[in-house]
């Protein structure tokens, strides 16, 4: 328990410039409080000790501002920053090295009971006031855009943001992007310098007419070895 409330210490350092002590963490960090009442909470929950954990819960909520269910699985890790509004439901499941800002809601789209709230992977930055809805899974490495409303999956390196939550951006595989980059400089059009001012609609048709010409470019390879043959 102590390496956990260690570990939780040093992510708010590194993640927070306003941090400057390992006290003023304790006991003015709001995020740092709410997560550490959880870890106990949870504790209690999963030992079928119900009421005590939601009592307990409920003094966090009254502390902190933070309302985290203590039936929701946490990974390491997970930082808080400011928090004030912040609802984590039951059957939410969040892993490792997450970050969520104020005003955000983990919540289901459902009264009937089960899996009813979001599943959301490691590496995920959840902007405040977002809220993200129903049993959908946020995949890792995913950015959700401040006030975003996410209802559907949202894939691996992806940048949502709306309402409703739309996909802006998405990391490909360097693979991809090298195959993009080399299509382009042989037809003698640099996409790539323009992208990062481009709105993302024109990008993406881009990005498919330099896909699909590879595709046609290598099948007219493949023809000629065949003819050659």
């Amino acid at each position: 328990m102590f390496n956990t409330i260690k570990e939780e210490i040093d992510v708010v350092f590194e993640r927070d410039p306003a941090a400057r002590s390992v006290a003023e963490t304790i006991f003015t960090c709001p995020g740092f409080q709410a997560i550490v009442f959880h870890r106990f909470n949870h504790w209690l929950w999963s030992r079928k000790l119900h009421l005590i954990a939601r009592l307990m819960a409920h003094i966090a909520r009254f502390m902190t501002g933070i309302e985290i269910h203590p039936g929701a699985t946490i990974g390491r890790r997970f930082f808080i920053d400011h928090g004030m509004g912040i609802v984590i439901g039951e059957t939410s499941e969040i892993g490792d090295d997450v970050s969520m800002y104020h005003g955000v809601t983990l919540g289901g789209t459902t009264w009937d009971k089960g899996k009813r709230h979001p599943t959301i992977k490691d590496d995920v930055v959840i902007g405040a006031g977002a809220k993200i809805l129903g049993p959908i899974v946020i995949s890792d490495g995913a950015r959700i855009g401040c006030n975003a409303v996410v209802v559907k999956d949202i894939p691996p390196n992806a940048t949502v943001v709306g309402v409703p939550g739309h996909v802006v951006m998405q990391k490909d595989s360097p693979e991809k992007n090298e195959q993009r980059e080399a299509m382009a400089k042989k037809i003698g059009f640099d996409a790539y310098a323009e992208s990062k001012d481009m709105p993302d609609p024109i990008q993406n048709a881009l990005n498919s007419i330099l896909d699909h010409m590879h595709k046609v470019d290598s099948e007219l390879e493949n023809i000629k070895k065949k003819n050659k043959d």
